[in-house]
C-alpha cells in the first residue's frame, strides 16, 4: 500500500476474506486513460482478490474493495454444497450438465457410426476465461479433463479444483512459463502440455519436470505428458511445427536429449472448414511413431474442437478439445490484449 501511494500509476491490491462465492468473470479489464489494469479473481469459495487502479477515480486515501465498479454482476451466491449445475452469466444462462450431456451423446454417435471402441475418444472441457463455478458445475457430472489457454489462469484454477482433476495445457506456453507452472501445478494433476512446437520449451519443461520430482521426493520418478503442435493448415497465425521433416525431426530431438518428458501425442488446431488438416496429422502421427519406434496407436491425436469434433471424430481425434458448447460463448472484451 505504502508502494502504490508513493507512486500512483501502481496498483493497490485488496484481498478480501469471505465465506461467500461471487459471480464475476475469473479475469476482467479496467481500461483507465492509456493504462490497463487486469483484475485476477482467485475465485475460490473463500476469497476474492480485487485490484484496481490509483488512477481511477476512486478514493486513494485508504484500500478497499468494491464489487459492481469493477465486475459486472457481481453478486454473492450460495456456498459450493448448494450450487447449482445451471449459472446465471452476464448475457444468459448456461445448463453445464445439460451440455455436457449432449455433447457426450454426439461423441458416443461419431464413435458408434465409425466402427470406433467406446471410450476411446477422451472429451478435454476447455474453461479458459470461465469462472470456477462452472468448472465445479462440469465436475459435479464426472468431467475430469479440463483444458486452460492462460498459464496463470491455469495456476490459480488447479489450487482451487479438487487434485483428481486432470489439467490439459492447450495455449501457447512461454519458455518462462515453465517452471512455474509445473512447480505450482504437479505432474500429478499436469497431465499434458498439449502446445510443445519448439526445442527451448522442450528443454525448459525437461528442466521443471526435473526439479519437481527432486522436490517431491517421490520413489518413482514421474515423467511430464507432452503432444507436439503441428500447424496442420500451414497458416502463419497458427503456432505449431510443419508436418513431415520438422515435425520428425522435433520428436527425435525430444525424444533423445529431454529424458523426463513423455511424447504422447500430436496436437492440430487447423483451419476452419479444411478437414483436410485431420488428414495430415494422421500422417503425422504415423511418421513420429515410425521415428521414435513407437506402435501408432501409442500417440493420441488431439484435434477437433466444438464446430468440428464429431468430424475429428471421424477422422481418428483421441481427444477433442470443446469449450464454448459446453460453457457458453466466451466475452474477450475484458481480457487484456
Amino acid at each position: 500500500k505504502k508502494e502504490a501511494e508513493k507512486k500512483i500509476s501502481y496498483y493497490t491490491i485488496v484481498w478480501a476474506q469471505s465465506r461467500l462465492t461471487f459471480s464475476c468473470p475469473f479475469s476482467a479489464t479496467m481500461a483507465i486513460g492509456r493504462r490497463a489494469v487486469v483484475a485476477f479473481g482467485a475465485i475460490n469459495y473463500y476469497r476474492l482478490t480485487a485490484a484496481f487502479s490509483a488512477h481511477s477515480k476512486l478514493p486513494s486515501s485508504r484500500p478497499f474493495c468494491i464489487g459492481s465498479q469493477i465486475f459486472p454482476s457481481f453478486v454473492p451466491t450460495r456456498k459450493p454444497s448448494a450450487l447449482s449445475a445451471s449459472f446465471s452469466t452476464m448475457e444468459h444462462q448456461v445448463d453445464i450438465a445439460a451440455n455436457i450431456s449432449s455433447v457426450k451423446q454426439r461423441m458416443d454417435d461419431a464413435i458408434a457410426s465409425n466402427d470406433r471402441l467406446n471410450g476411446s475418444v477422451r472429451l478435454v472441457a476447455v474453461s479458459k476465461t470461465k469462472p470456477l463455478e462452472l468448472l465445479v458445475a462440469a465436475y459435479e457430472t464426472g468431467q475430469r479433463h479440463f483444458g486452460e489457454n492462460y498459464a496463470q489462469e491455469l495456476m490459480a484454477k488447479s489450487s482451487e479444483m479438487p487434485d483428481d482433476v486432470q489439467w490439459h495445457f492447450i495455449g501457447p506456453l512461454q519458455s518462462n512459463k515453465a517452471a512455474p507452472l509445473v512447480k505450482t501445478v504437479g505432474l500429478n494433476k499436469l497431465a499434458c502440455i498439449e502446445t510443445v512446437s519448439t526445442m527451448k520449451l522442450a528443454s525448459k519443461l525437461n528442466r521443471a519436470a526435473e526439479t519437481w520430482n527432486e522436490e517431491s521426493g517421490i520413489e518413482e520418478t514421474k515423467k511430464l505428458g507432452i503432444y507436439i503442435q503441428v500447424n496442420t493448415s500451414g497458416e502463419e497465425s497458427k503456432s505449431g511445427v510443419s508436418p513431415g521433416e520438422e515435425v520428425i525431426n522435433l520428436a527425435k530431438e525430444i525424444s533423445s536429449e529431454c529424458p523426463m518428458l513423455s511424447i504422447d501425442g500430436l496436437m492440430t488446431i487447423g483451419a476452419p472448414g479444411d478437414y483436410s488438416c485431420f488428414d495430415t496429422l494422421v500422417k503425422c502421427r504415423e511418421d513420429v511413431a515410425a521415428a521414435l519406434g513407437k506402435d501408432v496407436n501409442d500417440l493420441e491425436l488431439s484435434m477437433g474442437m466444438s464446430g468440428d469434433f464429431e468430424v475429428a471424430i471421424a477422422n481418428g481425434a483421441t481427444s477433442v478439445r470443446v469449450g464454448s458448447t459446453i460453457f457458453g460463448e466466451r466475452d474477450y472484451s475484458n481480457l487484456s490484449k
